[in-house]
């Protein structure tokens, strides 16, 4: 505990108006945020190479997000870090009642996951409750609450998720491929007809939220799948950069042509 007191004092001294750092003075909730969302991506993206030793770092890295946010916090008088930690644990000893209470224990994994499900319904009603007794009459639909600053793709398979959970759903993977061909068909239509910028994004954005729903029946984390296959695409345009080089030749200098038939040998160098 007093290494994270540590910290809390050295985000108070950053902030101090008398004598902290003009730069960590000026920022705001809205202008860190940016840095706490690309900070738990350096934490996934070290997770993903297996750098232990980065990964320790990134950690620390996404807890300063924490502790700025909860000093900026306190210089409001909204709450401090302390509140932070005594919610974040109260939520979970209420949410594994196997672990902390008197409930049955949980089998397994799937189990959980559904009891995880079924807890936060609980909460959802409890705060849909407390925004009617502030606002007699008022009503939050399903999805009010799935964080909008949530990448896009990872947005949508929560959107999908939590209409799910009331039936709202295809009823197998089949269903959603099916799907999958019929927006992949409009796009190739709205593109030959002509159709504005507008129409075409549409259409593409309804095309990515049909798959992130197909990799949710199978499964498969979308946001994971994107980022192996982005690795992917590196690896073999460095192996086409290597190969040109060895030649004497740079991307620039080789045709499209080339290029493709050096990608296909990258393929199967991979295998």
């Amino acid at each position: 505990m007093a290494k994270i007191d540590e910290l809390i004092e050295i985000m108070r001294r950053l902030r101090d108006p008398q004598g902290g750092c003009p730069w960590d003075i000026e920022q705001s909730f809205e202008t860190i945020a940016p840095y706490t969302i690309e900070e738990a991506y350096e934490v996934a993206g070290a997770i993903e190479d297996e750098d232990w030793s980065g990964l320790k770092e990134e950690l620390g890295d996404l807890l300063l997000q924490v502790v700025y946010h909860a000093r900026m916090a306190e210089e409001r008088g909204l709450f401090d870090f302390g509140v932070v930690v005594e919610a974040i644990s109260t939520k979970m000893i209420a949410r594994h009642p196997h672990v902390f209470g008197d409930a049955a224990a949980i089998g397994n994994a799937q189990a959980q996951t559904i009891a995880w499900e079924e807890h936060k319904k609980r909460e959802r009603a409890a705060k849909q409750e407390a925004a009617e007794r502030q606002v007699p009459g008022r009503k939050n639909g399903l999805l009010d609450d799935v964080t909008r600053a949530l990448p896009a793709l990872l947005r949508a398979e929560k959107l999908q998720k939590r209409m799910a959970s009331v039936g709202f759903d295809w009823d197998s993977p089949e269903r959603v491929l099916d799907k999958i061909a019929e927006e992949a068909g409009e796009i190739v239509e709205a593109h030959a007809a002509g159709a504005s910028h507008a129409e075409i994004e549409g259409e593409i954005g309804d095309l990515l939220f049909v798959v992130a729903n197909l990799a949710r029946h199978l499964k498969v984390d979308p946001e994971a799948a994107l980022r192996v296959t982005n690795a992917k695409v590196i690896r073999r345009f460095r192996w086409i950069e290597a190969a040109l080089a060895a030649a004497g030749r740079t991307t620039s200098e080789a045709t499209l042509e080339e290029m493709e038939a050096l990608w296909q040998r990258a393929k199967k160098e991979a295998r």
